[in-house]
C-alpha cells in the first residue's frame, strides 16, 4: 500500500482529528489528478474533465460525507485482507488481475501480492493510473472476456445470445 494509507490509518485511528486532512485532499485537484493520471507525463496530455468532474461531483452536498464514511471503513476491507488471502489459497479460483502501472493508492507491490496467492493467476499491468477502466476500459474487457472463455468451465460465450454476439461497444 503507498503512503497514502499512512494518513488513512491516523484517520481511523484518531477519526476526528484527520477529518479535516482527509476532507482537504479528497477535495483537491492534485489529489484529482493523482488517481487519474498517477505522475504520467505530460500533463496536457490528459483530459481535465476526468478529475474535475470527479472533484465536481465530491463537491455536490453530502458527497464529502459520504466519502469520508466510506474512507474510515475501508479499514474492514484491509482487516478481511488475510481471510481473503487464505481463501485464495485453499481454493484457487481464477484470478485475473489488472493494474494501473502509476496508481498512487494501490501499489504494484499489491498487484504481485494478489497475483502470488494463486500461481495459476494473470497479472496485467497497465500504463495507467487509479481508474485503469477509463484509460482502457476496451482492452480490460478483452482481457476479462479472453480470460473467461479460457479459464472458467462454462464458458461466458456460451450464454451471450446468438444475436449480441458480434455487436460493437
Amino acid at each position: 500500500m503507498s503512503a497514502v494509507w499512512e494518513k488513512r490509518r491516523a484517520y481511523w485511528a484518531q477519526r476526528a482529528d484527520h477529518e479535516p486532512a482527509m476532507r482537504a485532499a479528497l477535495l483537491s485537484e492534485a489529489a484529482g489528478i493523482a488517481r487519474h493520471v498517477g505522475g504520467r507525463e505530460p500533463l496536457e496530455a490528459f483530459n481535465p474533465d476526468a478529475w474535475m468532474d470527479e472533484i465536481a461531483f465530491l463537491r455536490r452536498p453530502e458527497q464529502a460525507a459520504i466519502q469520508l464514511d466510506l474512507a474510515y471503513d475501508y479499514q474492514s476491507n484491509v482487516a478481511a485482507y488475510p481471510t481473503w488471502q487464505a481463501y485464495l489459497r485453499e481454493h484457487r479460483p481464477p484470478v485475473l488481475v489488472t493494474w494501473g502501472k502509476h496508481d498512487p493508492i494501490f501499489t504494484l507491490d499489491g498487484a504481485h501480492a494478489i497475483a502470488s496467492e494463486e500461481p495459476g493467476a494473470e497479472l496485467h499491468v497497465l500504463e495507467a493510473g487509479h481508474f485503469a477502466l477509463e484509460d482502457h476500459g476496451a482492452a480490460i474487457a478483452a482481457l476479462i472476456d479472453d480470460f473467461l472463455v479460457r479459464r472458467t468451465p462454462m464458458c461466458v460465450r456460451d450464454a451471450v445470445p446468438a444475436e449480441r454476439e458480434n455487436t460493437a461497444d
